[in-house]
């Protein structure tokens, strides 16, 4: 295992079908003007929000709202948050929602007390905040994106056609706890659950696909994307299977809690690829995902075939006796394709509203990583997206 690193992860974690009891025991450490921040009506639908309502009224907070996050949060509905924090003087803003929720709901923390703009400071500058954070929790109904335990925030600038996720170095930015309870899973429709769930395995994989020491996060990360495919398959077969659930809720936050990334250089193309297609579709952010991994993936092969021999071998079962590297990768490739196209993903930029006339545009938001099997120019990034179409 190569390279030097640090791990901090402060973030307390309540996980079980009774872990929102645990709300009362965390929100006597935080002020009493509490910001709820939530998505569009689903908690009000299915009950979520008059329980945890009832707990902050029952600990005598003073509650402000900030209701409808989307779930590609938008840079106009970042500053209408902030303004609603600013004028609730709030002490703590509590996320109840998906990953989209604790995201905005972390981006709104560090830019409440900023005197800059923060889609400049954060989104174009990438720098950290200088000024005081607002403490963040979270109750986590979909999963998928692991926000939850993580210093991940991304914004989209509909203006600018940019969707940009700023992980910030400062872990007071983590959330101080989040609750995690897979019945509050269960009622997602299946395009929002296989849509996590291919989130999930895509965070791993941008973290396996680099590096070629003997890393003992490779092991790691291995198993959970054994786990992760096996879950899968039981829930997509019956949705309602708590442990199949609860197995894919826990995945998702250790596959981008920043455990599995240490000691490895990390892709993270494919999402910006995926963040490109969003920024101009507004798709669902796991279906841009899976629309365009396999293109990326089969084109940069070549550059990292032993951990793609790696994959196929340790994850998929694949028989690698008798084959040539580049025959095993490829069938370790199409094992994966046909996961994917088992649990329902969208397989093609198209079906999420991207045309030919649209890929250099989308070529031209799509930011270029330097630290996987291979650094992308903007022809190879057209070409990788004319075969996602």
């Amino acid at each position: 295992m190569l390279g030097n690193f640090a791990y901090c992860n402060p973030t307390k974690l309540y996980f079980g079908d009774d872990s929102l009891k645990y709300l009362n025991d965390e929100l006597p450490k935080y002020g009493k003007n509490v910001v709820l921040v939530y998505g569009t009506g689903s908690i009000k639908k299915n009950g979520i929000y008059d329980e945890v309502m009832e707990i902050l009224k029952a600990n005598g907070c003073n509650i402000a709202e900030i209701s409808g996050v989307m779930p590609n949060p938008t840079l106009e509905k970042l500053y209408e948050g902030i303004e609603i924090a600013r004028n609730h003087h709030a002490d703590f803003l509590l996320a109840v929602g998906g990953g989209s929720v604790c995201d905005y709901t972390k981006a709104v923390s560090v830019s409440v007390n900023c005197s800059d703009d923060p889609w400049e400071k954060y989104y174009i500058r990438f720098e950290e905040p200088d000024c005081e954070i607002i403490p963040v929790g979270c109750v986590l109904t979909m999963v998928g994106t692991g926000s939850e335990m993580n210093a991940g925030a991304v914004i989209t600038n509909h203006e600018t056609k940019m969707k940009i996720g700023h992980v910030f170095a400062d872990e007071n930015i983590m959330p101080k706890f989040s609750i995690l309870n897979p019945k509050y899973t269960l009622t997602l429709p299946h395009y929002q659950m296989v849509a996590g769930i291919y989130d999930i395995f895509n965070h791993i994989c941008e973290q396996y696909f680099s590096g070629e020491d003997d890393n003992t996060s490779d092991y790691i990360s291995e198993g959970l994307m054994r786990s992760l495919i096996e879950s899968s398959r039981i829930a997509n077969k019956n949705p309602q299977n708590y442990e199949a659930r609860s197995n894919i809720m826990w995945t998702a936050t250790w596959a981008l809690n920043t455990l599995v990334s240490r000691g490895k250089s990390t892709d993270w193309e494919v999402h910006m690829l995926g963040q490109a297609v969003g920024a101009h579709t507004d798709a669902t952010h796991g279906m841009t995902l899976s629309a365009v991994s396999l293109p990326y993936y089969r084109y940069i092969m070549p550059y990292g075939l032993k951990k793609f021999v790696r994959f196929a071998k340790n994850v998929w079962n694949v028989d690698t006796s008798g084959k040539s590297d580049e025959q095993a990768a490829n069938e370790g490739l199409c094992a994966m394709e046909n996961w994917m196209k088992e649990l329902g993903l969208v397989m093609n930029i198209s079906e999420l509203g991207a045309s030919e006339d649209m890929i250099e545009k989308i070529a031209d938001s799509t930011l270029v990583m330097e630290s996987g099997y291979k650094v992308l120019d903007r022809d190879e990034i057209i070409r990788i997206l004319k075969e996602s179409l």
